[in-house]
Protein backbone atom coordinates (compact mmCIF):
# COMPACT_ATOMS: atom_id res chain seq x y z
CA UNK A 1 0.00 0.00 0.00
CA UNK A 2 1.26 3.62 -0.76
CA UNK A 3 0.10 6.65 0.52
CA UNK A 4 1.16 10.26 -0.61
CA UNK A 5 1.04 13.51 0.90
CA UNK A 6 1.10 17.07 -0.79
CA UNK A 7 1.60 20.16 1.28
CA UNK A 8 0.22 18.51 4.50
CA UNK A 9 -2.80 17.21 2.70
CA UNK A 10 -3.43 13.53 2.73
CA UNK A 11 -4.24 11.66 -0.21
CA UNK A 12 -5.84 8.47 -0.79
CA UNK A 13 -3.89 5.49 -0.08
CA UNK A 14 -3.23 3.43 -3.27
CA UNK A 15 -2.93 -0.32 -3.93
CA UNK A 16 -0.37 -1.44 -6.09
CA UNK A 17 -3.37 -2.41 -8.58
CA UNK A 18 -4.75 0.93 -8.84
CA UNK A 19 -1.32 2.17 -9.35
CA UNK A 20 -0.93 -0.37 -12.40
CA UNK A 21 1.66 -2.34 -10.27
CA UNK A 22 1.45 -6.31 -9.98
CA UNK A 23 4.51 -7.80 -7.23
CA UNK A 24 5.75 -11.81 -7.91
CA UNK A 25 4.54 -13.70 -5.15
CA UNK A 26 7.79 -15.28 -4.88
CA UNK A 27 10.60 -12.42 -5.03
CA UNK A 28 8.49 -9.65 -4.38
CA UNK A 29 9.18 -7.61 -7.10
CA UNK A 30 6.91 -5.06 -8.70
CA UNK A 31 6.35 -5.14 -12.52
CA UNK A 32 4.28 -3.00 -14.57
CA UNK A 33 0.73 -4.71 -14.77
CA UNK A 34 -0.08 -7.15 -17.47
CA UNK A 35 3.70 -8.43 -16.89
CA UNK A 36 3.10 -12.25 -17.44
CA UNK A 37 6.49 -13.56 -16.21
CA UNK A 38 8.84 -12.16 -13.84
CA UNK A 39 11.51 -11.20 -15.09
CA UNK A 40 13.67 -11.56 -11.79
CA UNK A 41 13.07 -15.24 -10.76
CA UNK A 42 10.57 -16.45 -14.18
CA UNK A 43 7.46 -17.38 -12.14
CA UNK A 44 3.77 -16.48 -13.62
CA UNK A 45 2.61 -13.03 -12.28
CA UNK A 46 -0.63 -12.55 -11.47
CA UNK A 47 -2.73 -9.68 -9.90
CA UNK A 48 -4.89 -11.60 -7.70
CA UNK A 49 -5.53 -15.04 -7.39
CA UNK A 50 -8.73 -15.35 -7.17
CA UNK A 51 -8.78 -19.27 -7.62
CA UNK A 52 -6.88 -19.61 -4.10
CA UNK A 53 -10.57 -19.48 -1.97
CA UNK A 54 -11.30 -22.83 -3.51
CA UNK A 55 -8.41 -23.93 -2.12
CA UNK A 56 -8.31 -22.48 0.85
CA UNK A 57 -12.01 -23.95 1.61
CA UNK A 58 -10.69 -27.54 0.15
CA UNK A 59 -7.57 -27.46 2.69
CA UNK A 60 -9.95 -25.75 5.32
CA UNK A 61 -12.05 -28.81 4.95
CA UNK A 62 -9.81 -31.73 5.50
CA UNK A 63 -8.10 -29.70 8.04
CA UNK A 64 -11.39 -29.88 10.26
CA UNK A 65 -12.20 -33.31 9.06
CA UNK A 66 -8.85 -34.57 10.49
CA UNK A 67 -8.92 -32.51 13.27
CA UNK A 68 -12.24 -34.58 14.81
CA UNK A 69 -10.86 -37.82 14.96
CA UNK A 70 -7.93 -36.24 16.48
CA UNK A 71 -9.60 -35.42 19.49
CA UNK A 72 -11.36 -38.63 20.01
CA UNK A 73 -8.88 -41.10 19.10
CA UNK A 74 -6.14 -41.74 21.82
CA UNK A 75 -2.69 -39.48 21.26
CA UNK A 76 -0.50 -41.82 23.74
CA UNK A 77 -0.63 -45.41 24.31
CA UNK A 78 1.21 -45.68 27.92
CA UNK A 79 2.02 -49.39 28.76
CA UNK A 80 3.53 -50.35 32.39
CA UNK A 81 4.23 -53.59 33.95
CA UNK A 82 1.10 -53.24 35.34
CA UNK A 83 -1.58 -51.92 33.36
CA UNK A 84 -2.65 -50.30 29.69
CA UNK A 85 -3.18 -46.49 29.81
CA UNK A 86 -4.73 -44.39 26.82
CA UNK A 87 -5.27 -41.07 26.24
CA UNK A 88 -6.59 -37.96 24.26
CA UNK A 89 -5.28 -34.84 24.05
CA UNK A 90 -7.59 -33.26 26.41
CA UNK A 91 -7.68 -35.91 28.81
CA UNK A 92 -3.70 -36.21 29.00
CA UNK A 93 -3.71 -32.45 30.07
CA UNK A 94 -6.53 -33.06 32.43
CA UNK A 95 -4.39 -35.65 33.88
CA UNK A 96 -1.12 -33.46 33.89
CA UNK A 97 -3.30 -30.95 35.76
CA UNK A 98 -4.22 -33.58 38.52
CA UNK A 99 -0.22 -34.21 38.92
CA UNK A 100 0.00 -30.98 39.02
CA UNK A 101 1.78 -30.19 36.16
CA UNK A 102 -0.81 -26.93 35.54
CA UNK A 103 1.62 -24.97 33.36
CA UNK A 104 2.45 -27.83 30.76
CA UNK A 105 -1.25 -28.67 30.58
CA UNK A 106 -1.93 -24.86 29.61
CA UNK A 107 0.48 -25.38 26.89
CA UNK A 108 -1.04 -28.39 25.75
CA UNK A 109 -4.51 -27.54 25.74
CA UNK A 110 -3.71 -23.79 23.98
CA UNK A 111 -1.26 -25.34 21.55
CA UNK A 112 -3.49 -28.43 20.79
CA UNK A 113 -6.84 -26.79 21.26
CA UNK A 114 -7.15 -22.89 21.12
CA UNK A 115 -4.65 -22.57 18.86
CA UNK A 116 -6.37 -25.02 16.18
CA UNK A 117 -9.54 -23.86 16.89
CA UNK A 118 -8.65 -20.33 16.26
CA UNK A 119 -6.86 -20.59 13.46
CA UNK A 120 -9.73 -22.67 11.99
CA UNK A 121 -12.32 -19.64 12.43
CA UNK A 122 -9.83 -16.95 11.54
CA UNK A 123 -8.78 -18.84 7.90
CA UNK A 124 -13.25 -18.94 7.66
CA UNK A 125 -13.27 -15.61 9.04
CA UNK A 126 -11.01 -14.34 6.16
CA UNK A 127 -12.49 -16.35 3.86
CA UNK A 128 -16.37 -15.15 3.97
CA UNK A 129 -14.56 -11.41 4.82
CA UNK A 130 -13.05 -11.07 1.21
CA UNK A 131 -16.24 -11.93 -0.19
CA UNK A 132 -18.43 -9.78 1.89
CA UNK A 133 -16.37 -6.60 2.32
CA UNK A 134 -18.19 -5.59 5.30
CA UNK A 135 -16.75 -7.73 8.73
CA UNK A 136 -13.70 -5.80 9.32
CA UNK A 137 -11.25 -3.31 8.50
CA UNK A 138 -8.67 -3.77 5.84
CA UNK A 139 -5.53 -3.39 8.65
CA UNK A 140 -7.68 -5.84 10.82
CA UNK A 141 -7.96 -8.54 8.66
CA UNK A 142 -4.19 -7.92 7.69
CA UNK A 143 -3.40 -8.28 10.99
CA UNK A 144 -5.35 -11.26 11.41
CA UNK A 145 -4.12 -12.93 8.58
CA UNK A 146 0.03 -12.32 9.71
CA UNK A 147 -1.27 -13.91 13.29
CA UNK A 148 -2.40 -17.20 11.72
CA UNK A 149 0.74 -17.44 9.52
CA UNK A 150 3.08 -16.54 13.00
CA UNK A 151 1.14 -19.31 14.95
CA UNK A 152 0.64 -22.15 12.14
CA UNK A 153 4.43 -23.79 13.47
CA UNK A 154 3.76 -23.62 17.14
CA UNK A 155 0.06 -25.87 16.56
CA UNK A 156 3.00 -28.99 16.27
CA UNK A 157 4.21 -28.59 20.18
CA UNK A 158 1.85 -31.90 20.67
CA UNK A 159 3.28 -34.10 17.82
CA UNK A 160 6.49 -32.97 19.44
CA UNK A 161 5.99 -33.89 22.85
CA UNK A 162 4.73 -37.49 21.85
CA UNK A 163 7.48 -37.89 19.34
CA UNK A 164 10.02 -37.17 22.44
CA UNK A 165 8.61 -39.12 24.61
CA UNK A 166 7.99 -42.22 21.99
CA UNK A 167 12.02 -42.07 21.87
CA UNK A 168 12.63 -41.39 25.31
CA UNK A 169 10.36 -43.46 27.20
CA UNK A 170 10.99 -47.43 25.91
CA UNK A 171 11.72 -49.55 29.02
CA UNK A 172 11.29 -52.95 27.55
CA UNK A 173 8.34 -54.90 29.43
CA UNK A 174 8.41 -51.99 32.73
CA UNK A 175 6.88 -48.77 30.58
CA UNK A 176 6.95 -47.74 26.86
CA UNK A 177 4.99 -45.04 25.58
CA UNK A 178 3.93 -44.89 21.83
CA UNK A 179 1.70 -42.56 19.68
CA UNK A 180 -1.73 -43.05 19.09
CA UNK A 181 -3.73 -42.76 16.12
CA UNK A 182 -5.18 -39.81 17.21
CA UNK A 183 -1.26 -38.33 16.49
CA UNK A 184 -1.70 -39.00 12.91
CA UNK A 185 -5.01 -37.47 12.44
CA UNK A 186 -3.54 -34.48 14.60
CA UNK A 187 -0.43 -33.69 12.46
CA UNK A 188 -2.53 -33.69 9.14
CA UNK A 189 -4.68 -31.40 10.54
CA UNK A 190 -2.00 -29.12 11.31
CA UNK A 191 -0.43 -29.58 7.37
CA UNK A 192 -4.12 -28.66 6.07
CA UNK A 193 -4.85 -25.84 8.01
CA UNK A 194 -1.29 -24.56 7.05
CA UNK A 195 -1.65 -25.06 3.13
CA UNK A 196 -5.27 -23.30 3.54
CA UNK A 197 -3.30 -19.80 5.46
CA UNK A 198 -0.82 -20.32 2.70
CA UNK A 199 -3.83 -20.81 -0.34
CA UNK A 200 -4.83 -17.44 0.99
CA UNK A 201 -4.40 -14.52 -1.16
CA UNK A 202 -3.60 -11.76 1.27
CA UNK A 203 -3.81 -9.04 -1.67
CA UNK A 204 -7.44 -9.27 -2.09
CA UNK A 205 -7.97 -7.78 1.66
CA UNK A 206 -6.38 -4.68 0.14
CA UNK A 207 -9.29 -4.46 -2.79
CA UNK A 208 -11.52 -1.48 -2.71
CA UNK A 209 -14.28 -1.77 -0.33
CA UNK A 210 -16.24 0.58 -1.98
CA UNK A 211 -16.01 -0.71 -5.13
CA UNK A 212 -14.64 2.15 -6.74
CA UNK A 213 -11.33 0.17 -7.44
CA UNK A 214 -10.68 -2.27 -9.99
CA UNK A 215 -12.77 -5.21 -8.75
CA UNK A 216 -12.38 -7.52 -12.06
CA UNK A 217 -10.73 -10.86 -12.04
CA UNK A 218 -8.50 -10.02 -14.98
CA UNK A 219 -4.91 -11.06 -14.00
Amino acid sequence: MVGMELSGTPQKILSARQMGLVACTRCTKAWPMGTQICGRCGHKMVSRDYGSLQRVWAFWVVGLMCYIPANIYPMLRTKTLFQNDESTIVGGAVELAHHGAFGVAAIILVASVVIPLAKFWAIAFLAISVKTRRMASNSARHFMYEVVEYIGRWSMIDIFVVAILSSLVQLKTLATINPGPASMFFALSVIFTMLSAQAFDSRMIWDDRSGNGDSTHND
